[in-house]
């Protein structure tokens, strides 16, 4: 008897716990409330180095240096920049126009971030005739041309071949397969395209924006396409920072799946997202800015 009244007690607590926790937190797009990663050792990655072009030195020398490419036309800040993952695999690589936490386990991205100015927005550099291409900067097994076909997937940019018209090189970094998602066809084509356009109107009537955005892991086990067996993430999240007039930032998540929905049903504020994928955003602000921003998300401050 006093097992039962035990066992009782304890199914009690839990079920209360439980109410607590669903009452405290906003329902996220598609369910997705933790992050669920499987964790690599500590030693296993690469972290970011202090300043972009620089490699930073790793103390096991089985471990890859971060590797990176110059940019031909540097950005002067990084405030975009995530602060440096723990337990996953990372590779830092700057681009012309952008920069990528590369995972080399799941052979994408963990992240990409850039710097979005108004005069980025538009510009004669277009995609056409610019080819999908494999990343040599990376170590095999790496993501080819070969690993999409006919597997039901786009290959989906995280930064934007939009966002890079501004510069031949930028064009040219932005098809490589390091900077692609197996995206759902609808949704690249869809929903996600006007987060992009709306993010290149917010540049151009805020003068600038500071974006990360990537994939989405919440499965124990993820599917995976081609030979170089490329993880299909289970949905994508996108971040964005503005400093003018007043300091605002809004994050979003979409499930890789199709779908066709107003944009707020996707919004979450910055710590949700920071919640669900683990990663630190927009770390050099000050503490104050910081929390204020990142705690607040409303389309009807982005109009």
């Amino acid at each position: 008897m006093r097992k039962n009244t035990y066992l009782i007690f304890v199914l009690s607590v839990l079920t209360l716990s439980s109410c607590f926790y669903r009452g405290n937190h906003k329902p996220l797009i598609g369910g997705i409330r933790e992050y669920r990663e499987v964790r690599l050792p500590a030693d296993d990655y690469s972290s970011t180095p202090s300043t972009p072009g620089i490699p930073s030195t790793s103390s096991n020398p089985s471990t890859p240096t971060t590797q990176h490419s110059t940019p031909s036309n540097p950005s002067p800040s990084t405030l975009e920049l995530p602060g440096p993952m723990s337990g996953v695999s990372e590779q830092i690589l700057y681009r012309t126009g952008y920069v990528t936490s590369y995972n080399k386990d799941h052979r994408i991205p963990n992240w990409t971030a850039w710097h979005l100015t108004a005069d980025h927005t538009t510009g004669p550099y277009k995609r056409k005739g610019v080819s999908y291409r494999e990343d040599e900067d990376v170590p095999a097994p790496r993501a080819t041309t070969f690993d999409y076909q006919q597997s039901g997937y786009d290959r989906g940019h995280m930064c934007p071949s939009g966002d890079n018209k501004w510069d031949p090189q930028a064009q040219q970094d932005c098809f490589l397969l390091t900077n692609m998602c197996p995206q759902n066809h609808n949704l690249n084509g869809g929903d996600w395209n006007e987060l992009e356009m709306k993010c290149r109107k917010w540049a151009e009537r805020y003068g600038d924006l500071y974006i990360v955005c990537g994939p989405i892991l919440y499965r124990q086990k993820h599917k995976t396409i081609g030979r170089a067996r490329i993880v299909v993430p289970e949905a994508f999240f996108k971040v964005v920072l503005r400093m003018s007039p007043e300091p605002a930032a809004i994050g979003f998540i979409y499930k890789n799946e199709d779908g066709n929905r107003p944009m707020g049903d996707y919004t979450n504020t910055i710590r949700q997202v920071e919640r669900i994928t683990g990663i630190d955003f927009f770390p050099q602000l000050p503490d104050d800015i910081e929390e204020l921003v990142e705690n607040q998300a409303s389309l009807d401050d982005w109009r």
